[in-house]
């Protein structure tokens, strides 16, 4: 993959990518409806194949939050065209990645060495290129290292590239600006975090260590003297990323294992940690034939407030659903509802979240639970395309959801898919005080 050997850094420069890129795809819009002149047969999937190429592109140039939010929407497979979803998935873990004067220019400003005159060895080729930062191999005394190193000026463009953004979320979400301003806000937080590496050099040891004790997962060793706030260095992992690992063709057991380390490991994050890795798309998880599993990067970190906590978790319990009053009582506390809302917007989006909340919740309802039951995510899939269609919600101008459902809905979320994919079957362990009543 061709190398980058620089990267827009000023507003002025990242908007005029961010305005080119517009213009592409206004180009090919014309193009498209020229073309059905004369052929009746051309899709609306032939111009999603253009722009996801062209939006894709644009976006790895900038890298930084600009991709990572692509990458964090492609993990929605009903959020975008399939074209979009295929392509930004890329970013997770394969874009283009940056050129080597620019990384030993990045080992010069924070440690005044070249990344060989610091290890014994340095691979100058990215192993792995994402959105904030790559990965490279290296050696120090016997030991196989992996160094990421932080593009240049991505911390410094977060705001000026969220304000970009802005106005195409507005538009996806169909929401006014205020309210998508609490949901930036939590986005502009977390990616602001993820460029701090000191602070994920704490949390990943920390989180690496109070997970040490689950069954066949296993975490690098982190490197606090060869790390700063641009440059994270670690023990190396060896494992496959889920799509490479399912080509292996493991068995079902080796599913069910890696299944279930995967279930453990956010279960106990979530409910008794309270504080959770919440970036849980494929490329953060190096899986091997054995049945065991490498997790790195601990950048995007959630910490659950435990008002938010026990409203949200609660819902599971089918008895506290079927009690109105408390209901109406918890889906305020979560902004499902809000004062403002009429009888009639109080009925419908209280069984529209009652009905979300049995779908989704439907694996802590069992002992175990058959992720690759291909119904069950069809109806997860029909019932968001039967929402995208409903005429309240496409009018409605009001943000449903307290803030902090973001990263926990998108934990879930990754957490579902992976497991879906592996088609595994998990017991599904939970506090006492989660389990269902009969």
């Amino acid at each position: 993959m061709k190398s980058q050997n620089s990267i827009p850094a000023t507003k002025v420069e990242r908007a005029t990518k961010f305005v080119k890129t517009g213009f592409k795809v206004g180009g090919n819009y014309i193009k498209h409806y020229t073309k059905r002149m004369f052929d009746a047969d051309l899709t609306k999937e032939d111009l999603h194949e253009d722009n996801a190429h062209d939006i894709y592109e644009s976006l790895s140039e900038l890298k930084g939050s600009a991709l990572k939010v692509a990458q964090m929407m492609s993990m929605d497979k009903n959020l975008l065209p399939k074209a979009y979803s295929e392509k930004f998935t890329m970013a997770q873990y394969s874009a283009p990645p940056l050129s080597g004067p620019l990384v030993i220019k990045t080992f010069q400003k924070y440690f005044g060495k070249t990344p060989q005159q610091l290890f014994d060895s340095f691979n100058m080729e990215a192993a792995n290129a994402a959105s904030i930062g790559q990965v490279h191999e290296a050696y120090l005394q016997g030991k196989k290292l992996a160094v990421k190193v932080q593009y240049p000026g991505v911390a410094n463009s977060i705001q000026s590239d969220l304000k970009m953004v802005k106005p195409f979320a507005v538009r996806l979400m169909n929401l006014n600006e205020k309210d998508v301003d609490k949901y930036m806000e939590e986005v502009e937080s977390k990616l602001l975090e993820e460029t701090d590496y000191t602070l994920e050099l704490r949390r990943s040891v920390e989180l690496s260590e109070a997970c040490s004790h689950i069954a066949n997962i296993d975490f690098a060793t982190y490197l606090p003297e060869y790390s700063c706030e641009r440059i994270l260095t670690m023990t190396w992992l060896e494992g496959k990323h889920l799509k490479d690992f399912l080509q292996t063709n493991p068995s079902q057991k080796v599913r069910n294992t890696i299944g279930q380390a995967l279930w453990d490991f956010y279960d106990y994050q979530i409910h008794t940690l309270k504080t959770v890795h919440a970036d849980p798309h494929p490329g953060n998880f190096l899986m091997r034939e054995n049945g065991t599993m490498g997790i790195i990067d601990f950048g995007c970190v959630k910490e659950i407030p435990e008002d938010y906590y026990q409203n949200y978790f609660v819902l599971i319990n089918p008895a506290i659903l079927g009690d109105e009053t408390k209901t109406r009582e918890i889906f305020n506390n979560l902004e499902f509802i809000n004062e403002y809302d009429t009888p009639e917007q109080l009925r419908f989006f209280s069984e529209l979240f009652k009905t979300m909340i049995v779908l989704l919740g439907k694996p802590f309802h069992s002992d175990t639970f058959d992720f690759g039951d291909n119904a069950y995510f069809d109806s997860i899939f029909e019932y968001g395309e039967k929402l995208s269609k409903l005429k309240e919600l496409r009018e409605s101008k009001k943000a449903r959801g307290s803030r902090h459902a973001l990263y926990i809905n998108r934990t879930y979320y990754g957490l579902y898919a992976m497991l879906h994919e592996l088609k595994a079957e998990v017991r599904t362990t939970r506090p006492e005080w989660l389990l269902a009543t009969k």
